[in-house]
């Protein structure tokens, strides 16, 4: 066996310090999710509209995904503690030049290319350290790391709005800055306590049980299929919970309760769709969590009300992060651990085109209708169409 071989298949006893690194690192990352809070500081700032300002969220996706994909070339051309200072570096830089931003290009520039970019590459090499060790429930380890996401959003809400009341969005920025960079500094230690090598990655590699290299990439575009329609419907209600809840005849104090609640929930179920898998096989999961997201459009279909809405828009997330938790889940599972990072980003790119779908749909249909009904439907459909592409992924195999 060659050296490079050797160092391909090497694998640590365990996540350990790793583990840390990639809940410390992903948390400030998750603000990205909580981008809404900072628009209307913005606006008056930078003297933009709100369309202009949202794009500036629909960019980030879109660079996230673009770094996160980046990311699995440079394994085994960079070690991995250097890679995490350099990305998480990218990250802090990107919105300290936010915060210091004199016009929305360069606000753009900043938040939506540098510091997206760079988180997207640094939260998939963080997960890529994490699972290059060996894993007892990769389900409920990729689980855990994807719900880091929504929590640190959050966490970053609440201490947005502290920030705008105290000093405003500019030290806000700065703020969120030093704290990346605090985190890239504590995780980079970390990792290089942790010894993790990060292997390069190659198809010509991969063999393993589910099926030959045909049968896994017809695998991996059911994975795809099924992130893209549930993230679809997901991140639909993520991104418009308060406006879509007011829509149906709640309150403000209920939308901003419901708005809470709905992120929570969607952080809990990323956690337990990864848990689960380590249970019972990933298409009865899949199929069962888009099942769950299709009965709350149809009962909200069929009972439009302020109560019925909360509930069952609450539903559509808890499907929306179940197979968030699975698919990372079902990577892990399906494919060798030194693939994980390569194959993981490729799904995030479902994520970055769910975001620029329905959630951009609904706002239009709501623009035409003055409801949110219609949108709902369309939701309702990619659940179902989710449910029968979910029950033909093949079963896993048990950790190795």
């Amino acid at each position: 066996m060659t050296k490079h071989s050797q160092m391909s298949v090497r694998v640590r006893a365990g996540p350990g310090a790793a583990l840390g690194a990639a809940t410390i690192m992903s948390l400030p990352l998750g603000s990205i999710y909580a981008f809404s809070v900072l628009v209307a500081p913005l606006e008056q700032l930078l003297h933009a509209n709100r369309s202009e300002l949202a794009s500036v969220f629909g960019i980030s996706a879109v660079f996230f995904t673009i770094g996160a994909n980046l990311a699995p070339r440079l394994f085994g051309w960079i070690r991995a503690p250097l890679l995490v200072a350099l990305t998480g570096a990218l990250s802090s830089a990107g919105v300290a030049l936010a915060a210091l931003a004199p016009s929305l290009s360069w606000l753009i520039l900043g938040y939506g290319v540098l510091f997206a970019t760079g988180g997207g590459m640094v939260y998939v090499v963080v997960q890529q350290c994490v699972n290059a060790a060996r894993l007892a429930r990769p389900g409920l380890v990729n689980g855990y790391l994807v719900s880091l996401f929504p929590l640190g959003a959050m966490l970053a809400a609440p201490a947005f709005g502290l920030g705008l009341d105290w000093v405003g969005v500019r030290h806000t920025l700065a703020g969120l800055a030093a704290v990346t960079a605090a985190t890239t500094l504590a995780a980079t230690l970390l990792v290089a306590h942790d010894g993790v090598v990060l292997a390069k990655t190659g198809r010509a590699e991969i063999s393993h049980a589910a099926g030959s290299q045909a049968s896994l990439q017809a695998t991996f575009w059911k994975l795809f299929t099924i992130f893209f329609l549930a993230a679809s419907a997901g991140l639909m209600v993520l991104s418009q919970a308060a406006g879509m809840v007011a829509a149906f005849g709640a309150g403000k104090s209920a939308s901003l309760l419901a708005t809470t609640g709905i992120t929570a929930a969607i952080a809990a179920a990323r956690l337990s769709g990864g848990w689960l898998i380590d249970r019972l096989p990933v298409p009865y999961v899949a199929a069962s969590a888009q099942a769950i997201a299709l009965f709350g459009a149809i009962a909200l279909t069929a009972m439009p009300t302020p109560e019925m809405a909360i509930l069952t828009l609450g539903l559509i997330g808890v499907g929306y992060g179940l197979i968030s938790g699975v698919t990372v889940g079902a990577v892990a599972s399906y494919w060798p651990k030194m693939e994980f990072g390569r194959i993981a980003s490729r799904t995030y790119i479902a994520w970055c085109l769910a975001a620029i779908s329905l959630p951009v749909l609904a706002g239009r249909l709501y623009d035409l209708t003055g409801g949110y009904e219609t949108a709902v439907i369309v939701a309702g459909a990619a659940n179902l169409l989710a449910v029968v592409v979910a029950l033909t992924l093949p079963r896993q195999e048990r950790a190795r």
